[in-house]
Formats: C-alpha cells, sequence, structure tokens
C-alpha cells in the first residue's frame, strides 16, 4: 500500500512539474515578444508623439499580438503584460493579463494586431489593474486609439487616460477595441514570480521579480527618458 502510494505520488509530480515548467515558458515568450513590440512600435520614425507620452506616462500595456477573425460572428483574443512607473522613474515587472472581445455582424477576414497602450494618468491605470475593465463601458476613463503610422498629437490624445499605438496586418481596417474586456492573469503571476502577487502589488507596490523582465524594463527606460 505504501508503495502504491508513493508510486502516486510520484506521478502526480511528474504531470505538475511540467504542465508549471511549460506555463512559465509560455509567460516570459509573451514577455519576450512585448519587448519586440515596444522596439518595434518606438524606432519608426513616424511615431514620435508616442514617445513623446511615454516620458509622462504612469504605464503601459503591451499586448504583441491580438487575432482577430471572424465570418459573420467574430472575435479576438490575446496575452498582454502590464508594467507600472514609480515616482523615481523606474518601470515595474509585468503583470499577466489577457484581452478578449466578440461581435456579430457583416464581417470576414483575419487580423493580427499589436498594441501598446500609454497610460498617462491614475486614472487609466486603475483601470487596466480591473480584473474586467471593458473598454468603451466605463465613460469616466478616455481612451485614444492612433494607428502606429498617424501622429498622436491630438488634442483627443493628450486629453486621453489611455493612448494605445496600434500596427494591424489582415483583412480587416484598423483595430477597434470597443467591447474588448481585460482580464487577470492572476495564476500567471504567482508561476512567473513564483509567488501569489496581484497586479496592484506588481504593478502599484513594485513587488515580484524575474531576470527575464529586465530586456522590458530596459527597452521602455530607453525610450521613456527625455
Amino acid at each position: 500500500m505504501i508503495r502504491i502510494a508513493l508510486a502516486a505520488m510520484l506521478a502526480a509530480v511528474a504531470a505538475i512539474v511540467p504542465l508549471a515548467a511549460r506555463a512559465q515558458t509560455d509567460q516570459q515568450t509573451l514577455v519576450d515578444r512585448a519587448t519586440l513590440t515596444v522596439q518595434e512600435l518606438l524606432t519608426k520614425q513616424n511615431t514620435p508623439d508616442a514617445r513623446t507620452l511615454l516620458h509622462r506616462a504612469k504605464g503601459a500595456m503591451i499586448c504583441p499580438r491580438i487575432f482577430k477573425a471572424g465570418f459573420i460572428v467574430g472575435g479576438s483574443g490575446g496575452g498582454c503584460v502590464l508594467v507600472g512607473r514609480g515616482a523615481d522613474g523606474k518601470w515595474t515587472s509585468p503583470a499577466f493579463y489577457g484581452i478578449g472581445s466578440g461581435s456579430v455582424g457583416l464581417q470576414i477576414g483575419i487580423q493580427d494586431a499589436e498594441v501598446m497602450f500609454i497610460v498617462l494618468t491614475d486614472n487609466g491605470l486603475r483601470a487596466l489593474l480591473d480584473s474586467q475593465f471593458k473598454f468603451g463601458a466605463d465613460a469616466s476613463v478616455a481612451v485614444a486609439t492612433i494607428g502606429a503610422g498617424i501622429s498622436g498629437a491630438t488634442t483627443a490624445a493628450l486629453r486621453a487616460d489611455i493612448v494605445a499605438f496600434s500596427q494591424a496586418r489582415g483583412l480587416f481596417a484598423g483595430v477597434s477595441l470597443d467591447g474588448s474586456i481585460i482580464s487577470a492573469r492572476s495564476q500567471w503571476n504567482q508561476l512567473y514570480y513564483g509567488q501569489p502577487l496581484a497586479g496592484q502589488q506588481i504593478v502599484l507596490q513594485g513587488q515580484g521579480q524575474n531576470p527575464g523582465a529586465e530586456p522590458l524594463k530596459e527597452m521602455l527606460a530607453r525610450f521613456a527618458t527625455p
């Protein structure tokens, strides 16, 4: 009986460890892709306003790949990371979120988009930290969406709580955020940092350390320095 119990316990451990390792690999892949998205969007010569707004940002959410497909009934989804910026100008480690939406209507096509949300106010940062924030549903949070190839120095962008810079490839024209829901991925935070941490603890209090997040913080610091 003891041997049977021990074998069952070892089998359970063997089943769990690969899942945890794979999950952490998935998280690091998302962080690495987010780093590349920051570099790609902010090194473009036609996005100087994104860099200017980043100088005074309270935080940033990067979604390296929002995949959308539809035929009459459509939907989109992807993973995102949210980082905060302290009073000393240093960026925090990333908290993990997901973004998704669904729609019904006359549509056909496929789209692959990368989006960077530059958070300019505490109100905007609190909204994204919400475990179920829906774009377009909260009238107190102003969001300006601007294509990567269009200058962002507009009244709407400068007065917004959040400015989204996007670059999309595919048959759908532009990137629509209305109706999209941001959802916290608390389990991903725990697996990546080895302890249960909420988004507020990571983004507002600066908790959570993982060497794999350093390139992302360094990339943001590079573009956020005037």
